[in-house]
């Protein structure tokens, strides 16, 4: 058997296959049967960055969504219902229940005062927090500097304060991403996690109305991940996480042979339970044996631009190759 142990942000993880932030992470119970089936480390259900300043400034919170819809003030019923202080209660519960890394999250959009409970969340034990940084590009007002801009004073902020490991959550909505992930890996954190996926719309002919699209990933929308991640694992001065598509024991494969030290999976735990995780690990176990790898170690990052001969098959020789093929 290969050793498929691996190291996340100085953490040592059993394997490199992480539950992602999701609604399979929200429970102590969901934790305790994700590592009773093998997971090797579990991000929690985000907590929002709003969440967090209510809870600061509890006094003001009939005034902080006086200008929403009431659509929009589903965020002040969830605090109501999930406070804050459960969340660290569910670290404090899942860090004593299992004996794998437990990361906190929180979907941030902005460096302000709730950066300070952070703090809380590394008393109560999280072994690293991962930041979501839930930011689309799409006010034409502002700038590519100036979205990026937010992420580095954030950065600046909470790694002041914090000594547990950083994990920033990013898309790849970045004017220059090779130049801005490299300086970001530069700022003090300890892992990028690539990439954040947006919920996707769609529009529905009948009724003329805007509605979500497919919500769980496919394995199609892991190929940016393989772009980039093979791109920049050589240049980044941090770990790297792969998230979004990986479906199975290959994916997580492939993604790791161009330089993610981790995977992040969810959607293809909820279509098969996580009872799925062993099968993608014997999956992997099988397909080192049959390559004589011992261990994660020979793999990670094999194939990225740096450890290749011709790494511009990362970029728009595929396009030159499919386009001659097809005429």
């Amino acid at each position: 058997m290969a050793d498929l142990s691996t190291t996340y942000m100085g953490l040592k993880l059993k394997n490199p296959l992480i539950a992602a932030s999701s609604g399979l992470t929200d429970t102590l119970e969901k934790v305790k049967t994700l590592a009773d089936d093998g997971i090797g480390a579990i991000v929690l259900k985000s907590l929002f960055e709003e969440q967090i300043q209510m809870e600061i400034d509890s006094l003001g919170v009939n005034n902080m969504f006086n200008t929403y819809t009431d659509a929009e003030n589903y965020v002040s019923y969830y605090t109501k219902e999930h406070n804050v202080n459960k969340y660290l209660t569910l670290i404090e519960e899942s860090k004593k229940a299992v004996d794998i890394p437990i990361i906190a999250s929180i979907n941030c959009m902005s460096a302000g005062e709730w950066v300070d409970f952070a703090k809380k969340i590394e008393s109560a034990g999280a072994d690293a927090i991962e930041l979501n940084m839930f930011i689309l590009p799409s006010d034409a007002e502002l700038s590519g500097k100036e979205i990026e801009a937010v992420y580095f004073d954030l950065i600046e902020k909470i790694t002041s304060i914090l000594k547990i490991p950083i994990a920033l959550k990013i898309s790849s909505y970045f004017s220059g991403m090779a130049n801005t992930l490299v300086k970001l890996s530069n700022s003090g954190i300890s892992s990028l996690v690539m990439f954040n996926r947006f919920y996707n719309p769609d529009i529905d002919l009948e009724t003329e109305t805007l509605t979500s699209n497919r919500i769980y990933s496919v394995p199609e929308e892991n190929s940016n991940n393989l772009r980039w991640i093979g791109i920049l694992s050589g240049k980044v001065n941090c770990d790297i996480s792969s998230t979004t598509g990986i479906e199975n024991g290959e994916t997580a494969l492939k993604n790791i042979l161009v330089g993610a030290k981790t995977v992040q999976i969810a959607s293809t735990l909820y279509k098969n339970s996580t009872n799925y995780i062993g099968t993608m690990l014997r999956d992997m176990d099988a397909w080192m044996d049959s390559k004589n790898y011992a261990s994660l170690s020979e793999i990670t990052g094999k194939l990225n631009a740096s450890n290749i001969k011709h790494p511009i098959v990362f970029e728009r020789s595929q396009f030159m190759k499919y386009y001659s093929d097809h005429h």
